[in-house]
């Protein structure tokens, strides 16, 4: 297995332009290929934005909807996938029979080569839950999907890394909302607008508990207690009325962010995996001295699952 050079994006979507998120997709496409990558992955739902989402109705939904592979936004992945001579990963509402899903896909030339569903939808009551975890292969290495909340219930990633996975992405929209977490909450719209004048004070916001403070919390933790690396995606700037911090980063089997974005604008981070962490990490060990007949049924038992973040309770008024 060889090193495999990897891009992780960010970008200010449109709420339903495509045309014009496909715009700037292909901008950091090129830009991740003129860096060396051989494969960039983008945020979750960057096809059409994400929160958004939360306001239509079953028929707008539908409108945004597309069938994979056959549906145009595939077929536009492909074509770039091509051109470029890289492996793409991008989210967008997917179709089929009537069910309508938060799914995520990676192309190359060869075509739609994975698609994994989301499993623990809540932007909208007209999204369906996936029911399978994903494990794909890019360029001799095994790579999984956790899309978002997908991440924060540790079982998925645990059973994602046991199926095979060496390498997970995980696109979100995230952070910059409210939580029970001290120091939590949404990020002023002054501070984004004075941005270029005044940086200082929206970095500190972005960096501090609303945002990477609280990804540093768990994401490098994901990666270390199963020994795998990471692909985290971000928008940054305004995905519907939510203002996101980005900080899209790679982070490598010990927990260590290899790079990360640290910009305001659209643009990508791009690192180095190599085979060898995978076997030194501690997340390596850990697995082989599993003892699964102590806890499997504790694991399995049955439970009613609950998804809905805080900011989404206290729109309902619940």
């Amino acid at each position: 297995m060889q090193n495999l050079k990897i891009a992780a994006a960010q970008f200010q979507p449109k709420d339903g332009d495509k045309a014009y998120n496909f715009e700037v997709i292909e901008k950091l496409v090129s830009e991740a290929k003129e860096k060396g990558a051989e494969v960039v992955s983008f945020h979750e739902l960057c096809i059409t934005a994400y929160t958004f989402l939360k306001n239509l109705s079953e028929t707008e939904l539908a409108s945004l909807a597309e069938e994979v592979p056959s549906g145009e936004s595939c077929k536009k992945l492909i074509q770039l996938a091509t051109k470029y001579d890289i492996t793409i990963l991008a989210g967008l509402v997917e179709v089929e029979n009537g069910k309508y899903y938060n799914t995520y896909v990676a192309a190359d030339k060869s075509g739609i080569i994975a698609r994994y569903r989301k499993i623990h939808p809540f932007i909208s009551q007209y999204l369906s839950a996936g029911k399978e975890y994903v494990v794909f292969d890019i360029k001799g290495w095994k790579c999984g999907i956790l899309i978002c909340y997908d991440n924060n219930v540790i079982e998925n990633v645990r059973a994602t890394a046991l199926s095979g996975a060496q390498v997970i992405f995980a696109p979100h929209v995230t952070c910059c909302t409210p939580s029970a977490m001290p120091g939590r909450g949404y990020v002023a719209d002054e501070l984004w607008q004075n941005r270029d004048l005044d940086p200082v004070p929206l970095r500190m916001e972005f960096d501090g508990p609303k945002g990477r403070g609280w990804l540093m919390r768990w994401l490098p933790a994901r990666a270390y207690d199963n020994g795998v690396y990471y692909v985290f995606t971000n928008p940054i700037g305004y995905d519907g009325e939510h203002l996101k911090n980005g900080n899209s980063m790679i982070i490598d089997p010990y927990g260590e962010v290899l790079s990360e974005v640290k910009s305001f604008d659209d643009a990508i981070t791009v690192s180095t995996i190599t085979p060898d962490k995978l076997e030194l990490a501690g997340g390596y060990r850990y697995r082989k001295a599993r003892r699964p007949e102590l806890y499997g049924d504790i694991i399995a038992q049955k439970h009613q699952s609950q998804t809905v973040p805080v900011w989404m309770k206290e729109k309902a008024g619940s």
